[in-house]
Protein backbone atom coordinates (compact mmCIF):
# COMPACT_ATOMS: atom_id res chain seq x y z
CA UNK A 1 0.00 0.00 0.00
CA UNK A 2 1.35 3.45 -1.14
CA UNK A 3 0.60 6.35 0.85
CA UNK A 4 -0.21 9.56 -1.13
CA UNK A 5 2.71 12.41 -0.68
CA UNK A 6 1.64 15.80 0.51
CA UNK A 7 1.77 18.43 -3.08
CA UNK A 8 0.38 21.34 -1.21
CA UNK A 9 -0.03 23.20 2.32
CA UNK A 10 -3.62 23.95 3.68
CA UNK A 11 -5.16 26.48 6.05
CA UNK A 12 -8.36 27.17 6.68
CA UNK A 13 -8.68 31.20 7.96
CA UNK A 14 -9.62 30.32 11.73
CA UNK A 15 -6.79 28.32 11.76
CA UNK A 16 -3.07 29.16 12.92
CA UNK A 17 -1.55 25.55 11.45
CA UNK A 18 -0.47 24.99 7.67
CA UNK A 19 -1.36 21.22 6.98
CA UNK A 20 0.59 19.54 3.95
CA UNK A 21 -2.32 17.99 2.04
CA UNK A 22 -2.32 15.61 -0.91
CA UNK A 23 -3.44 15.62 -4.07
CA UNK A 24 -6.89 13.69 -3.28
CA UNK A 25 -7.86 15.83 -0.23
CA UNK A 26 -6.75 18.86 -2.04
CA UNK A 27 -9.23 18.07 -4.80
CA UNK A 28 -11.88 17.48 -1.87
CA UNK A 29 -11.40 21.41 -0.30
CA UNK A 30 -11.76 22.23 -3.85
CA UNK A 31 -15.06 20.73 -4.75
CA UNK A 32 -16.61 21.72 -0.85
CA UNK A 33 -15.24 25.27 -1.33
CA UNK A 34 -16.12 26.02 -4.82
CA UNK A 35 -19.23 23.30 -6.45
CA UNK A 36 -19.25 25.21 -9.49
CA UNK A 37 -15.46 25.01 -10.79
CA UNK A 38 -13.74 22.39 -12.43
CA UNK A 39 -11.82 20.75 -8.87
CA UNK A 40 -8.70 19.32 -11.31
CA UNK A 41 -8.13 22.85 -13.12
CA UNK A 42 -8.14 24.72 -10.50
CA UNK A 43 -5.66 22.62 -8.46
CA UNK A 44 -3.74 22.98 -11.46
CA UNK A 45 -3.73 26.98 -11.00
CA UNK A 46 -3.43 26.45 -7.86
CA UNK A 47 -0.04 24.87 -7.92
CA UNK A 48 1.20 26.66 -10.62
CA UNK A 49 0.56 29.73 -8.59
CA UNK A 50 1.63 28.79 -4.95
CA UNK A 51 5.18 27.81 -7.03
CA UNK A 52 5.53 31.05 -7.24
CA UNK A 53 5.45 31.95 -4.21
CA UNK A 54 1.95 33.04 -3.44
CA UNK A 55 -0.87 32.11 -1.19
CA UNK A 56 -4.22 31.75 -2.91
CA UNK A 57 -7.32 31.99 -0.72
CA UNK A 58 -10.58 29.99 -2.18
CA UNK A 59 -13.71 30.35 -0.40
CA UNK A 60 -12.45 29.89 3.94
CA UNK A 61 -9.37 27.69 2.44
CA UNK A 62 -6.15 29.37 1.94
CA UNK A 63 -3.70 27.62 -0.33
CA UNK A 64 1.10 27.86 -0.57
CA UNK A 65 3.83 25.92 -1.21
CA UNK A 66 5.02 22.75 0.85
CA UNK A 67 8.12 24.48 0.59
CA UNK A 68 7.32 28.16 2.61
CA UNK A 69 5.65 26.09 5.48
CA UNK A 70 9.44 25.13 6.88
Amino acid sequence: MSKEKPVIATQFIREKRWVPTTRKEALKLIADEMPETDPEGTLAYLLDETQKGITVTLGECRFKSLHETS
